[in-house]
């Protein structure tokens, strides 16, 4: 294996990594903004339906601006490596954009689930 293909197989690994990582970062998140706390009297519910609406919309904004980036880094270095391919191999062009649609995929994921949180403010 040349030094070029291993390059791009250690940054497909780096970014399936990063996906992951985000991923479950987002999950995680919005599973926390979901939990609802007990509520006691007519002012500590008050504050609670506050601090779950701020919570909510930390967590839609968390998960929003992470899943972003996350794929905006994923895009790059995929979408490098995928031209490097195309340009050496032009019948890898369709399946190393693939890998690309993939990486894009976390954003709209990332989207769906700020949306749903949104939704429960």
């Amino acid at each position: 294996m040349g030094h070029a293909s291993q390059g791009r197989w250690n940054v497909l690994k780096r970014s399936r990594l990063m996906s992951a990582v985000l991923s479950a970062s987002a999950m995680f998140a919005a599973g926390a903004a979901m939990a609802q706390e007990p509520a006691g009297g007519a002012a500590q519910a008050a504050m609670g339906s506050l601090s779950r609406s701020v919570g909510l919309g930390f967590a839609a904004a968390l998960t929003m601006g992470v899943c972003v980036l996350g794929a905006g880094y994923a895009v790059a270095r995929v979408g490098s490596a995928a031209m490097g391919a195309a340009a050496e191999k032009p019948e890898l062009l369709i399946r190393s954009l693939l890998f690309v649609a993939l990486a894009e995929g976390l954003a709209v994921l990332g989207f769906a689930i700020a949306m749903m949180l949104v939704q429960k403010i």
